[in-house]
């Protein structure tokens, strides 16, 4: 008794989805009031599929997968399942009850709505995550053509495992932290409200354009149309609980700013900048750890880095997130939309591949093309 609903945005469910991330694991860049961000703001062109129990009493809200529309002429439109720029995970939220259920009746609704393509990009999707094994259950029972293009992994620390307790990295951290607190009064200082939330995020924004990503031209406020979304996004999610930032300062002064998102037991380390002036101290792995502590402490399950296993992330957390990115067809056969987007990866995994080579002998590469690379699939 599962039926599915497309829309553009469901900024009404509210409810509904705080009722099943309390049964599912979640994924804060689905929530309600991000997608009506992106929706409202042109940001993203947005398919909200919904599921539901139509046997329960009233109706229950059983999943929830937003994919966006991907043209990219003169090839066929695809869906990305990151419903937009600067979603950093793409598994659909499902109940883990009925999740074989909820994900084939999300695959027969792409497939029967003529307005939707049929294939469907996972990029750096955790495939450990319920969403994802209930998809690659549906697709080898029902033949739709499912192919994995590469595989990664994403820093993870919980309680049980992911935090590095001893070692040289915990002893350098531990000096950094002195050698900082000789300077001045060190702090962390979390911002929670929608205005300090975006008072902070302002201070984060700065700290982000005068660093490298300024420099390379990756900074969120290189652009106004992302920077409009990024403070709306933001500012939204912390006004439903789902967001804060947290700023490391040195005798009242910010140093350090971490964008922290939240959803059920996770705990996202989505954007993080620092003041280059202090960047011997480390402020910005300084102010990581010092937040996983916290968080820990206050009984979070986890918390995603957001991040390539090779940043400094994969150095603080020994946690390990499998992740991989896949091409789905809700068809019964490769279509031709599939063997072209398929192609157009391979080709990007060679590029990059490419491009590695190159640093690794040192030699320099256009912005532009630097700035292509580091932009999702």
């Amino acid at each position: 008794m599962i039926s599915v609903s497309v829309g553009s945005s469901h900024p009404d469910l509210i409810d509904q989805w705080d009722d099943l991330i309390g049964r599912a694991p979640g994924n804060v860049f689905m929530h309600p009031v991000a997608l009506r961000a992106a929706v409202e703001l042109g940001f993203a062109d947005v398919r909200v599929l919904t599921a539901w129990d139509d046997a329960a009493v009233p109706r229950r809200l059983v999943g929830l997968w937003a994919l966006r529309m991907v043209r990219r002429r003169p090839l066929p439109p695809i869906l990305s399942a990151a419903p937009y720029y600067y979603a950093f995970v793409c598994v659909p939220v499902i109940d883990p009850s009925v999740a074989t259920e909820v994900a084939a009746a999300f695959l027969k609704a792409i497939r029967s709505d003529p307005a939707l393509p049929d294939v469907v990009a996972l990029a750096e999707t955790d495939v450990s995550a319920v969403g994802y094994r209930a998809l690659a259950e549906v697709a080898g029972r029902d033949g739709h053509p499912l192919v994995t293009v590469k595989t990664s992994a994403r820093p993870v620390a919980s309680r049980q495992a992911g935090v590095k307790a001893s070692g040289a990295t915990r002893k350098k951290l531990r000096q950094d932290w002195n050698r900082l607190s000789a300077q001045g009064q060190a702090e962390l200082v979390s911002h929670e409200t929608p205005e300090a939330v975006a008072a902070a995020l302002e201070v984060f924004l700065a700290m982000e354009r005068a660093s490298w990503k300024g420099a390379r031209g990756t900074a969120i406020l290189r652009s106004d149309r992302d920077a409009a979304f990024v403070r709306r996004l933001i500012v939204d999610l912390a006004a439903a609980g789902a967001a804060s930032v947290v700023l490391l300062t040195l005798d009242g002064r910010a140093i350090a700013a971490q964008v922290l998102l939240h959803c059920g037991g996770t705990v996202y380390t989505w954007k993080m900048a620092f003041d280059a002036a202090f960047a011997k101290f480390s402020p910005g792995v300084l102010l990581v750890d010092r937040i996983t502590g916290t968080c820990l402490e206050q009984g979070i399950a986890e918390l995603n880095s957001c991040s390539v296993e090779d940043g400094f992330m994969g150095r603080v957390w020994s946690g390990r997130e499998p992740l991989a990115d896949v091409l789905l067809d809700t068809g019964p056969r490769r279509s031709a939309a599939f063997v072209l987007e398929l192609a157009r990866w391979r080709a990007y995994e060679r590029l990059r591949e490419w491009r590695n080579a190159l640093r690794a002998r040192g030699w320099l590469l256009p912005n532009g093309l630097r700035g292509a690379l580091s932009r999702k699939k």
